[in-house]
């Protein structure tokens, strides 16, 4: 669900037109919806209303501040992955308490940076990153609070760039060295062993996935008490879709079937959604440039591109894409590419889409673009990364400022060479 609807044939974001968005900060925006984010949140933390848990917004998804601090007030905790979005939760006023760190890279001083923080746990991926945790650790007189990531070794059938639960992937312990590893953690006096973790990849429509990891799950907790680790955390990860296409189970379903296997465990839940909070929250507004006809093609080009929205080529992603203005049911509709300035072919948001007749200066929303959006914006081409807009009601605000040729050139040099 989200609150982007049309009101006579025009598009609104909550209750402020798209097209006096556009008018005030220029196009191409992503906009997004406070009462969209804040209806996602409370309906995922229903859903594990009757277990112990906590909901750490994966902000890898979209790190704004002011999303942060939304999340935040509601009680959200975060999965963050790198010294950077540590930053970012700080700065928005967020508890280190319900800070999880992931990620199977950290640097010596992001670890420390984390320490001093005072996070809840670090999701452990290999040996040797626990030994750096524990060194790090001892040099600071402090024990770190771990948690140790598994592979399960399995498919969750979705795109193989979003997918981390195989075994050949990067992420996690391989099963058949968990209680190996625990062992190995158990005897680094610097670790505290609070938890255990998985998180088997992202957009996943269906549940059968999930519950598959889970009952692995709940079989290792249960070896360690026997063996004696007792362990207060279980993060089950994040993944679940959004309905770009595919319609995936609600968050009560998804929730219910993840949680009947690890009931009894008497373990705290840690889920981390991203993309299902925000997916939905957000769309990138673009305006019409030109269309172009070939012999064998037409392209709507745009001002938007793949440096403002990666993942239709990254990811083969569909999104779908709503004309501002709403033309009437009997306006012919024509089958186009829709494509922007950048010189890379694949620089495109549609392809062969059956599409409204648009002409120079219409607007168009590309719509489910709030996850992994503006977070893997880049400036290539040298183009400004687009502003960020948060509508609130009859309210609007601008959280981010388009770049400037400033932002552009910010810390580059030019240097005198000798001929």
């Amino acid at each position: 669900m989200h609150h982007f609807t049309y009101r006579d044939h025009q598009l609104y974001a909550e209750d402020v037109a798209v097209k006096d968005i556009a008018a005030r900060v220029g196009t191409p925006v992503y906009v997004y919806s406070a009462a969209t984010l804040r209806r996602h949140f409370r309906v995922f933390d229903e859903a594990f209303a009757g277990a112990d848990h906590l909901i750490c917004f994966a902000m890898k998804a979209l790190s704004n501040l002011s999303i942060l601090k939304l999340f935040g007030s509601m009680g959200s905790g975060f999965d963050i992955v790198s010294v950077g979005e540590l930053m970012r939760c700080l700065r928005a006023g967020a508890d280190p308490k319900k800070i999880v760190f992931s990620g199977v890279g950290k640097r010596d001083e992001e670890i420390a940076a984390a320490l001093e923080a005072g996070i809840l746990m670090f999701n452990v991926e290999s040996r040797p990153e626990l030994d750096r945790i524990a060194e790090v650790a001892r040099q600071r007189k402090v024990k770190a609070p771990v948690s140790l990531r598994v592979n399960p070794d399995l498919d969750p059938g979705t795109h193989p760039h979003i997918s981390t639960g195989h075994r050949t992937s990067k992420f996690g312990i391989p099963l058949s060295q968990v209680f190996q590893y625990y062992a190995q953690a158990r005897a680094l006096p610097d670790l505290e062993l609070v938890g255990l973790s998985t998180h088997i990849g992202s957009q996943i429509t269906d549940t059968g996935p999930f519950i598959e990891a889970g009952e692995k799950l709940a079989a290792i907790v249960r070896k360690l008490r026997s063996d004696g680790i007792a362990l207060r955390y279980l993060d089950i990860g994040g993944g679940l879709g959004i309905p770009y296409q595919e319609e995936p189970p609600p968050p009560a379903e998804y929730a219910a079937a993840i949680l009947k296997p690890l009931t009894g465990l008497g373990v705290k839940i840690i889920a981390e959604p991203g993309r299902v909070l925000v997916g939905n929250a957000g769309i990138l507004v673009t305006r019409v440039l030109y269309v172009k006809e070939t012999d064998v093609k037409r392209f709507i080009v745009v001002d938007g591109a793949m440096n403002d929205l990666i993942r239709p080529v990254l990811y083969e992603a569909y999104h779908a894409i709503w004309p501002v203005h709403k033309p009437a049911a009997d306006r012919p509709s024509v089958i186009a590419d829709v494509v922007g300035p950048v010189c890379e072919s694949g620089d495109f948001f549609a392809q062969e889409r059956e599409l409204p007749q648009v002409q120079r200066d219409d607007l168009l929303a590309v719509m489910s673009a709030g996850a992994y959006g503006f977070v893997m914006a880049s400036n290539y081409n040298s183009r400004a990364r687009s502003p960020e807009v948060l509508v609130d009601g009859t309210r609007m605000h601008v959280i981010r400022e388009r770049d400037s040729f400033e932002d552009l050139v910010r810390g580059e040099k030019l240097v005198e060479l000798g001929s």
